[in-house]
């Protein structure tokens, strides 16, 4: 009977194991505001949301390269002012619904609207019209050719979604995804499942459980305890020596686009002076932020745009840490004796610790800092909505946005036009040399105005069980991929 017991037991134990192999727990540090990605800004949305409830006419891929997502294909006419997009049949919505032509009009639609919520109206200003051909064909046109524009609809901010259920995405997600939308436990955790009528290949995943785990002591703790299987962005990058050591985990190393700024309030005092956003710049060193802050992991920039990409430009020489030439600006722009500022930081790793290396260096050259530590929500309305900062620092994860600069509306207040007329020419260019080299005034042209502080491109540094596969090792874009994820056999 002693012998049965055991061998009952052992088969319970190994039930179990088999049935943990079908799913999966996350750490992310961040809660998202809610879960629709095409009426928020915040990364967290798509971390969760990104290609595993929702799905665009195109999506990115691991590497950064657009693929088909909802559109199986697409033709471009002659002059590059209409696309055709076929798109796939027999997908539906986790609600049942049929996806068809009418939902891509529907979503496009509603996004450039004059009263869209779309914290990235931006990618669609230049769409004309938008127009059913076939239940599986669409017709959209442009004001201009836009070579971009299968890049513009594989973002987050463009995923399409129904008119039956776009108005509670917030809560209650329906997209076309291989998982669907389960639970949301404010303040602790979001589950999905696996969509068994999913159109595509299937994911081997039944069900995902994302765990918001602010603290990163707390996220080390619970990553070794077992209660994670991954933390694709861990926040405690001094850990990870620990992890590298012990062989059930595997620390995923990488890029993404995040370019992580000091961002300073170009439509206020004294920082709608050009030689005071100078003097900031040369405050600044941005190898001590990267060792200090994130113990060594992180590129250094000197632009808004990734180097890894190959139109980036290195103009150190711009902004090189000199704290005597900062001094002297100052003095200059009228400010011999410094000033003093708010610096609002996000929950963020890079932003809190960073922060207090960059308070510490304004300092030398008479630049005192209020440090305001606000939560992401309040961020969001404060800094970037309400536009009541001196500075911030964050990281912008979305793909080569050096358009934003061109944006009236933004929260760091620059637009100014012979930037905007670079970023229309762009728009209108689709020749690859001719790109760069506009890409490459683009960089110049607001290293030279010194519109913000440039500091580091964020490493992308994740922690996993060493049995998963499939983990995105890059982030092209702010997403948590779950669509090739499995655990070995």
């Amino acid at each position: 009977m002693k012998q049965l017991g055991l061998t009952f037991a052992a088969a319970m134990f190994a039930t179990t194991a088999i049935a943990q192999e079908t799913s999966i727990t996350l750490g992310m540090q961040l809660e998202p505001p809610n879960l629709d990605p095409t009426g928020g800004a915040a990364a967290a949305i798509d971390e969760v949301v990104y290609a595993n409830i929702f799905e665009g006419l195109t999506r990115f891929g691991p590497d950064g390269a657009i693929l088909p997502g909802l559109a199986r294909a697409w033709d471009i006419s002659d002059d590059g002012t209409v696309y055709t997009f076929t798109l796939v049949e027999g997908a539906t919505f986790h609600d049942g619904t049929a996806f068809d032509a009418e939902d891509v009009k529907f979503t496009l639609d509603r996004a450039r609207a004059e009263d869209s919520t779309n914290a990235q109206k931006a990618l669609f200003d230049g769409i004309t019209a938008v127009e059913v051909i076939s239940p599986s064909q669409v017709r959209v046109t442009l004001e201009a050719p836009n070579g971009a524009l299968p890049f513009n609809l594989a973002w987050g901010d463009a995923v399409i979604v129904a008119e039956e259920s776009a108005a509670d995405n917030a809560t209650s997600p329906v997209g076309t995804g291989p998982f669907r939308f389960a639970d949301w436990v404010q303040g602790d955790r979001v589950e999905l499942v696996r969509n068994d009528a999913y159109w595509g290949d299937p994911v081997a995943l039944e069900s995902a459980t994302f765990k918001f785990i602010s603290d990163p002591t707390a996220a080390f703790a619970a990553m070794m305890a077992g209660d994670l299987d991954a933390f694709p962005v861990f926040p405690a990058p001094e850990n990870l020596v620990q992890f590298e050591s012990d062989p059930r985990y595997t620390v995923i190393v990488g890029s993404t686009e995040g370019e992580t700024i000091l961002a300073m309030n170009n439509g206020v005092e004294p920082f709608d002076n050009p030689l005071v956003r100078a003097a900031v710049a040369h405050a600044i060193d941005r190898q001590a932020i990267i060792d200090g802050a994130m113990f060594g992991y992180g590129t250094p920039i000197t632009t808004h745009f990734a180097p890894h990409h190959p139109a980036y430009t290195d103009l150190s020489d711009l902004s090189n840490h000199d704290p005597e030439r900062s001094r002297e600006l100052l003095a200059e722009a009228g400010y011999p004796d410094g000033f003093t500022t708010t610096l609002k930081l996000p929950p963020p790793v890079y932003a809190r610790r960073g922060g207090e290396i960059i308070a510490a260096q304004l300092r030398e050259v008479g630049i005192e800092t209020e440090i305001t530590n606000v939560e992401w929500a309040d961020w969001l309305e404060t800094v970037f909505k309400g536009r009541d900062y001196g500075l911030t620092i964050v990281s912008h994860t979305e793909p080569m946005d050096i358009g934003i600069y061109a944006r009236e509306d933004y929260y760091f207040d620059y637009a100014a036009p012979e930037f905007v007329a670079i970023m229309e020419e762009l728009s209108a260019t689709t020749d690859d040399s001719a790109r760069t080299a506009l890409l490459k005034d683009a960089q110049t042209m607001i290293a030279e105005q010194h519109v913000n502080a440039y500091l580091f491109q964020l490493a992308k540094t994740g922690v996993a069980d060493a049995r998963l596969r499939g983990l995105w090792e890059n982030s092209p874009t702010q997403a948590t991929d779950l669509t090739g994820v499995s655990w070995a056999e």
